[in-house]
């Protein structure tokens, strides 16, 4: 049965009421997740924006669907007061605009709207599915900043969205608002948002990060992509569906999926008709199920009053320690089965006011673990490591040189550079670039100053932040060479003492509770693209140690070969210079002579090549000087014989003379007339004499 012009004013005036109350969720939300950087929160605030079109359509819907009918009462007034005969009987179709809009609305308008609200619940999900799913692996993976306003902002959303969704649901089941069941499907879909958000804050707040807060900006996406995909196939089926005359309209942007959320009770009557089904009796009708239901309020109530008492227990694990806070002031437990310090509780169980008055803080680690990305952990005890320089190289078991990348960001530092390069460069302006690994390892001493460092998870950040200007500053005031080589050894120790001291003064001086383990700087080199510079630069340098080292061995060869020894060589030249320089001088003769005779000396010693020559120039000059002597005294011998005997001496020389000048000539001696001469014709040199001082000549 057709409602009158009253029904869909009310149904107008209710869509009218949703838009703007979903409108002022969506930007309330919006708003959260703008200023919380709650990534889940403004996914939701999109849903709930698109989710606008939807209750605009049903508004524009309704208010047509009110005209019409005002269209209609004054059309039969018209045509009971001008009688059948009227003219205006023929026309009175042509004058209905109204009706034709309705028209117009059911068959275009409305399958319209389906496909843009699933164009766009299929691209903005994909689009936040994907800016949200490189979170889950990050250190801000996309929790809130305000987990109280979380809270309170998504059981507000929540509240709001159910009751007013039940409201819309209970007006769906009347025949003329049967479209209003796709805006409380809408609503309901905000509030399961909202509660998402609640809880995912609630166990952050309670508990800490957990995949709650993690996972959910991925989920949100992927149920806008689903819910789109649902309107398609909706719009899809009622292009083929048959429909009966007079059956009220059903868009295809009314998701069935939210719509039993939306309306509870069907659920509980087809699980009932479900269970009746399959045991054959009317098990709805059994006193357990009307107990049940009676009671159910009441089992639930106890339910949450036992998981709020459970919130009084907290158990310390061995590798743990925990501070008891009661109403954000650190407290005893108000009963301890375990240890318990000064300030805070070790490992055991211990009993504390329950959720939201006290609460028990646990620090969290945060590590990166190969093959399973980021990984946290409550610990105490436990080692932490912090990477104040450049990224350590991935695993692997090839060696790494400088000429290949050795991490994904490289981190670089600005030092000072080389020496030669400073004093070549005296005004400034070069620096040099250098990567430096820094890796540190600390536990925590004082829980108390530790937590008091920061908020939950900014404390490794404030200690990685404060590490990384202390090594900043402490490279940024060494030479390049210093680090690659003189100082690489003692950089460790000297970035250990200012990360100390740089710690200690945190905490208004107090310290920021933590204890260094460790501090290492390893890996030091420059970047990839200087490398094979840095390489031409290592080989000009051993060209040059290698031609150094070549002329110091020709040097020593050289001096050994002359002097005989590099030591008495300089010892030689010692001399040589002093003789020079008494010589310059002008000094005594006996001095200069003595000079010489002991670099002779040194220079004979030796045994080398000078030596030798002079030893046999020193033997040339006693032999000439011998001969020289020899031939003086013979020449005294000869005057002395030429002086008693003079025609003797003569003689004697002239016959001497003679033999030598006849020794190989042939002589004829023909002294006595009428002698008989016998010629001997045989050439003397016509054997060999082998016993001859020629002989094999």
């Amino acid at each position: 049965m057709k409602g009158d012009y009253l029904t869909y004013r009310r149904g107008t005036s209710v869509s009218v009421l949703g838009l703007l109350i979903q409108a002022g969720l969506a930007l309330g939300v919006l708003v959260y997740g703008r200023i919380a950087g709650d990534h889940a929160a403004i996914t939701l605030s999109i849903y709930m924006g698109i989710g606008l079109i939807i209750w605009l359509g049903l508004a524009l819907f309704y208010d047509q669907q009110r005209r019409e009918r005002i269209e209609a009462m004054e059309a039969e007034a018209l045509a009971s007061e001008s009688g059948a005969s009227s003219a205006f009987e023929s026309t009175g179709d042509d004058l209905r605009v109204a009706a034709r809009r309705v028209v117009t609305i059911q068959k275009w308008v409305l399958p319209t709207l389906a496909v843009v609200i699933s164009v766009l619940l299929i691209t903005l999900g994909l689009v936040r599915q994907a800016s949200g799913r490189p979170l889950i692996e990050h250190d801000n993976y996309g929790q809130a900043a305000q987990p109280g306003w979380g809270i309170a902002l998504g059981l507000g959303v929540a509240f709001v969205g159910f009751v007013f969704a039940r409201f819309i649901s209970g007006m769906g089941k009347q025949p003329s608002w049967t479209a209003l069941r796709a805006g409380a499907a809408q609503s309901v879909g905000a509030a399961i948002g909202g509660f998402a958000i609640a809880l995912a804050s609630f166990v952050e707040l309670a508990i800490g990060p957990d995949a709650i807060g993690r996972y959910l900006p991925v989920v949100f996406g992927i149920c806008m992509v689903v819910l789109g995909a649902e309107i398609a196939i909706n719009f899809l089926l009622d292009l083929y569906r048959p429909r009966k005359a007079g059956e009220e309209l059903r868009p295809a942007f009314d998701s069935r999926v939210l719509g039993f959320a939306a309306a509870p009770d069907k659920i509980a009557e087809s699980v009932g008709d479900a269970l009746s089904y399959q045991f054959g009796v009317d098990v709805t009708g059994s006193w357990f199920y009307r107990l049940l239901r009676r009671s159910v309020a009441l089992l639930v109530l106890m339910g949450l009053i036992i998981g709020w008492g459970m919130t009084t227990l907290v158990i310390v694990e061995p590798h743990q320690r925990a501070l008891i806070l009661t109403n954000g002031q650190i407290s005893k437990p108000l009963f301890s089965f375990g240890e318990t310090g000064e300030q805070d509780v070790g490992p055991g169980l211990h009993i504390k006011y329950p959720w939201p008055f006290g609460e028990a803080l646990v620090p969290e680690f945060t590590t990166t673990v190969p093959g399973r990305g980021l990984v946290r952990s409550r610990t105490t005890t436990g080692v932490r490591t912090l990477h104040l320089g450049t990224n350590p190289p991935e695993a692997g078991d090839s060696p790494i040189l400088w000429t290949e990348k050795h991490t994904t960001d490289e981190v670089v530092n600005i030092v000072q550079p080389s020496e030669e390069r400073s004093e070549d460069n005296a005004r400034g302006g070069d620096v040099a670039l250098i990567a430096v690994e820094v890796p540190v390892q600390f536990v925590i001493s004082d829980l108390v100053l530790y937590e008091q460092l920061a908020g939950p998870g900014q404390r490794e950040n404030v200690l990685r932040a404060t590490g990384r200007r202390v090594v900043m500053q402490h490279l940024s005031a060494m030479r390049i060479d210093q680090i690659i080589t003189t100082e690489r050894t003692t950089l460790a120790s000297a970035i250990r003492k200012e990360l100390e001291v740089a710690y200690g003064a945190l905490n208004d001086g107090r310290g920021a509770g933590v204890e260094l383990v460790f501090v290492g700087a390893g890996g030091v080199h420059p970047p990839e693209t200087v490398a094979p510079n840095f390489e031409s630069l290592i080989q000009a340098q051993q060209n040059y140690e290698s031609m150094i080292e070549s002329a110091r061995g020709e040097q020593i060869q050289e001096l050994t070969s002359v002097a005989g020894s590099v030591e008495l060589a300089g010892q030689i030249v010692d001399e040589l210079d002093a003789l020079e320089a008494l010589i310059e001088a002008g000094g005594d003769e006996t001095e200069i002579a003595r000079g010489r005779l002991g670099v002779q000396r040194l220079l004979e010693r030796a045994g080398g090549e000078a030596g030798e020559l002079l030893i046999r120039a020193a033997a040339s000059r006693w032999e000439r000087h011998m001969g020289e002597r020899a031939k003086a005294t013979l020449f005294e011998g000869q005057v002395a014989a030429y002086e008693a005997a003079p025609d003797l001496y003569q003689s004697r020389l002239y016959f001497e003379a003679m033999l030598e000048a006849m020794r190989d000539a042939r002589v004829f001696i023909n002294g006595v007339p009428g002698a008989k001469v016998r010629i001997d014709l045989n050439d003397r040199q016509s054997g060999i004499d082998v016993f001859g001082d020629e002989a094999g000549g």
